[in-house]
């Protein structure tokens, strides 16, 4: 750790922004574009989510994992974000540009890309509540313990929600996939 500046969190234990990063970078990256939906302000997001991080980390308890706590700060600045009278007003130019898909791709890779792509906008259509449940648990591999933890619910309303998810996707990706 020679170099890394280190902080103390209140349960005692010493972290690096630098290992926080490597550890759990793409994490946040992966769940704020999965939330936004637009590249340039997931990475936005990804800065400020690590600057929160380093300013609060003296405030972390250890009540849950390190991930949880990270994840949370991705999830509440995404909130906030999407609640901006900026976004409700703007539409990003980004929205408006498909994804290439190039000849060289096979078949196969096509259709992963397409299936991918329409599972991730079913998933962005879910209401916010499921969204955040299923975020966690399948893109972030969190257990419902871990989720129920990060989005401050109980562990059965996290296994309701994610009932209630699937249902959902089944009926929305029902002949389309």
């Amino acid at each position: 750790m020679e170099g890394r500046r280190e902080w103390m969190a209140a349960d005692g234990t010493k972290y690096s922004l630098e290992e926080l990063i490597e550890n759990y970078g793409t994490d946040v990256l992966r769940t704020a574009y999965l939330y936004v939906n637009n590249k340039e302000a997931a990475e936005d997001l990804f800065q400020e989510v690590f600057i929160k991080v380093a300013k609060n980390l003296k405030t972390f308890e250890g009540n849950s994992s390190i991930k949880t706590w990270i994840i949370r700060i991705t999830i509440n600045l995404c909130k906030d974000y999407l609640k901006s009278a900026y976004q409700r007003s703007v539409v990003p130019m980004m929205d408006f540009v498909e994804d290439s898909i190039s000849s060289e791709d096979s078949f196969d890779e096509i259709e992963r890309i397409e299936t991918a792509k329409t599972v991730k906008e079913a998933v962005q259509m879910l209401p916010k509540h499921y969204r955040e449940v299923v975020l966690c648990v399948y893109y972030q591999d969190m257990s419902l313990k871990e989720t129920a933890q990060t989005l401050h619910i109980a562990e059965g309303t996290v296994k309701s929600r994610l009932k209630r998810a699937k249902e959902r996707l089944k009926v929305c990706l029902e002949g389309r996939l």
